[in-house]
């Protein structure tokens, strides 16, 4: 599979995570799974008049493009020229290659938030006219259009996280080479369901804590942070604590609230990431498919029944209270 990666409007984070990954031989994973890379504008050699004559070549279809990878956001502006973001050396602007090379490409990936739906590049007033391949944030368009499909048929496969962890890059582009990858394996947004059908919540170290709402109330403590630090891992859909970074590390393991950066529009969320607004004391973003009734009357009995353990180890930045030691035999 011949794959070309190109860097739009973005800060570069999707290929440092890849790069600084535990396994950093990329090239070495990508060569095992039969696949090619043809270009990569940090870890390519060629440059300038070499990698013009490189997407020309792919244009005219005298090298093949199994898939073309873009990653940050397609920079439309000013005035849907796409002025802002030309490729050196081509006078061409970037949005133009990137449809040319999408209507020869037989599959088509957005490697992380912004490339997905616009991701932070999109957000504010959005001055450079950012969005994604194709979403501009929830709204299904984009650059390529919603009714866009590849050489294969698929939409644009959308890996989002901001960045991206490198194993949900590196298991697409293996299922893509290895003809793994169809329809049914992608969820409502485009997203490889392999990672997008769970929930960051799920293996979360806090889980006791969430379990009877024993929440943390400053950035150090244990406690869920749900309740008032803004952590939205019950609606974030990605396996970051199931599938550790580098083996051992995530947002919420490190005691940062998860900011949902895989869904569209996380960027804006209209309040500080590290808070959580609420409505008469209940936060607004509730977990997914609960009902906010089951929820209130759900928290009310829960934090009725918090062990003092619990309770006080919460709002503490190291175990404050051991277990106690029981007979665990039948009786």
């Amino acid at each position: 599979m011949n794959l070309l990666w190109l860097q739009s409007g973005g800060c570069g984070g999707c290929s440092m995570s890849l790069l600084c990954a535990d396994t950093a031989d990329f090239a070495g994973q990508l060569e095992g799974a039969g696949i090619r890379l043809l270009w990569h504008p940090s870890l390519s050699l060629a440059s300038g008049a070499d990698v013009v004559a490189l997407l020309d070549n792919l244009l005219a279809g005298r090298i093949a493009l199994d898939a073309l990878c873009v990653e940050g956001a397609l920079l439309r502006g000013p005035n849907g020229t796409g002025r802002f973001h030309v490729l050196a050396g081509t006078g061409v602007a970037m949005i133009d290659w990137v449809r040319r090379l999408a209507g020869v490409a037989r599959h088509v990936v957005a490697v992380g938030a912004c490339a997905a739906w616009g991701g932070v590049t999109a957000a504010g007033s959005n001055p450079t006219e950012a969005t994604g391949l194709q979403h501009d944030d929830e709204r299904p368009g984009g650059l390529l259009g919603p009714d866009f499909r590849s050489r294969s048929g698929l939409p644009v496969v959308n890996i989002a996280g901001c960045p991206t962890h490198p194993g949900w890059v590196l298991e697409t582009l293996m299922a893509l080479a290895a003809d793994l990858l169809g329809p049914a394996d992608l969820d409502a947004l485009g997203r490889p369901r392999f990672y997008a059908d769970q929930l960051v919540h799920h293996g979360c170290t806090r889980n006791e804590f969430y379990e009877f709402k024993a929440s943390a109330e400053k950035p150090s403590d244990l406690g869920c942070m749900m309740e008032h630090m803004g952590c939205k891992g019950t609606q974030a859909h990605a396996d970051c604590n199931t599938r550790l970074w580098n083996g051992e590390g995530s947002c919420t393991r490190g005691g940062h609230a998860c900011i949902s950066c895989t869904e569209p529009g996380f960027q804006d969320p209209g309040h500080a990431f590290a808070e959580t607004p609420k409505i008469a004391g209940i936060p607004v973003g509730l977990p997914t498919d609960m009902p906010k009734a089951w929820f209130v009357a759900l928290a009310s009995l829960s934090k009725s029944a918090t062990p003092r353990r619990v309770r006080e180890n919460a709002t503490a930045d190291h175990r404050v209270v051991a277990p106690q030691i029981r007979k665990t035999g039948r009786r």
